[in-house]
């Protein structure tokens, strides 16, 4: 299996998995809200209980406040272990 192809410098894509179309759209709502983003992708999450998978790619140049001010007070916590339900 190929890895996937990362995003821009300076850009993250984002996945949200939740069991309603609504519940992700808040979650993508919020980060709208911080960040520059691109429209917003939406799937069934293909898990036995349904769900929705969303995916959009956010700007962190473009970062609003409060994100601004997190980004340049964060630093890397060194744990780069990827989770068991990760490709």
């Amino acid at each position: 299996m190929k890895p996937p192809e990362l995003p821009a410098h300076g850009h993250a894509d984002v996945r949200i998995v939740a069991s309603s179309p609504e519940t992700a759209r808040q979650v993508a709502e919020v980060l709208r809200r911080c960040f520059a983003a691109t429209e917003q992708r939406s799937y069934p999450a293909g898990t036995v209980n349904g769900g929705t998978l969303l995916h959009l790619t956010v700007d962190t140049g473009n970062a609003a406040e409060p994100a601004r001010s997190w980004l340049s007070t964060s630093r890397p916590s060194g744990d780069d272990r990827t989770r068991t339900d990760e490709v």
